[in-house]
This record gives structure tokens, C-alpha cells and sequence, in this order.
């Protein structure tokens, strides 16, 4: 737990040989391990406590993403889980059984088997993916999140376009999938918006 009772946050970078070790990154991975940088900030759970949470990001985002989380953490929105997302998750079955809010992750782009992800680069974001799936067509990610298409029925930890959420990644420059228009990716945000 990071000291303090209000919104706390610790920039280490490039980020330790043994947090790399337990992430996904591998050599190939279109970021260099050095210009990852661990970073630990504070979060509102579902259950309105203070928690810590740790993520690994790209060291030029790391400021953004302090920032946006920062702005969460005075508006009360809930996080389920905040870690560092590891290699056997990568081929975990995508249920929904687990909620983590992370960045980092060397994967290629949802749907391809080639070109990488904005999370390769640690330049993405996706918050709370239970309740902020991806939706393309029939297919939703993950496949337990059904509940949460209706986005008129607001529920906590859900995205909305006039939200929190939105506002506090805009206020940085990032994108929201959201707002596309061939799918729909809730809980994703990016540097580059895509």
C-alpha cells in the first residue's frame, strides 16, 4: 500500500528486471524493456476503499496516465483490479473471470494475428473490462459481459461517453474506444486513439 490516505502514485523507470520478468514482454515485443517504466498509484474499489495497484506503461505515458488516474480517484470511480497483466493470461480463455485494469500487454491487435496492439507499445489503457466490454457484431469480450451492453443502465465501474472517465483521458489527448464506429471498445483508451 503506497503511504498517505488520498491519491499517491510512484514513477520507477525503466521499470525493474523483475517486474519485466513477471509481465508479458519477451524480445520481439515492439518496446524496448527499457523504455517501460512501473507505475504505482492508488485507486477507489468497487467497494469505495483506498487500494494500490501497479502497472507497467510506456515511460513517455506514464505522466498521462498518473494524471487520468488521478482525476478517477477524486471523482470516486470504482476499479475492480489494478496488476501487471502475465504471460499465462495471455492464452486464458476470455470470460470475463477476471477484471484487471492494465496497460502493458505484448499482444497483437484484437481480431489479428499479426500487427501489434497500442498495449504492445504500453501506449493503452483498458479500465474495468467486465463492465466496459469490447463488442464487435455478435461477438463480446469478455464473453461473460453481456449484461453490460445496455448502457443505459448505469451500474458502477461502467465508461460513458459524458463521464469521469472519458473527460479524464480527453483531458490528456487520448482516444476512446468507444466512440468507434465499426466496434465498440468500452473500456479502451489510447494515446493515439486507435
Amino acid at each position: 500500500m503506497l503511504p498517505g490516505d488520498g491519491f499517491a502514485s510512484r514513477i520507477t523507470s525503466p521499470a525493474p528486471a523483475d517486474v519485466i520478468a513477471r509481465s508479458t514482454w519477451v524480445p520481439g515485443c515492439p518496446v524496448d524493456a527499457s523504455d517501460l517504466a512501473w507505475v504505482r498509484l492508488t485507486f477507489r474499489g468497487f467497494d469505495g476503499a483506498r487500494h494500490t495497484g501497479e502497472l507497467l506503461v510506456n515511460a513517455s505515458a506514464a505522466g498521462d496516465l498518473v494524471t487520468a488516474f488521478r482525476d478517477l480517484y477524486r471523482a470516486r470511480f470504482p476499479i475492480e483490479e489494478m496488476r501487471i497483466t502475465t504471460r499465462a493470461e495471455l492464452d486464458a480463455p476470455p470470460t470475463g473471470d477476471g477484471n484487471n485494469t492494465g496497460v502493458f500487454n505484448c499482444r497483437p491487435k484484437a481480431g489479428q494475428t499479426s500487427g501489434f496492439s497500442q498495449h504492445a507499445y504500453g501506449l493503452a489503457v483498458d479500465i474495468n473490462p467486465f463492465q466496459n466490454p469490447y463488442v464487435k457484431g455478435s461477438l463480446v469480450l469478455p464473453e461473460l459481459a453481456s449484461a453490460y451492453l445496455d448502457r443505459s443502465d448505469v451500474r458502477p465501474g461502467m465508461i460513458l461517453a459524458d463521464g469521469p472517465v472519458v473527460r479524464a483521458f480527453a483531458r490528456n489527448g487520448w482516444g476512446w474506444g468507444g466512440s468507434w464506429h465499426t466496434l465498440k471498445d468500452l473500456q479502451h483508451f489510447s494515446q493515439d486513439g486507435t
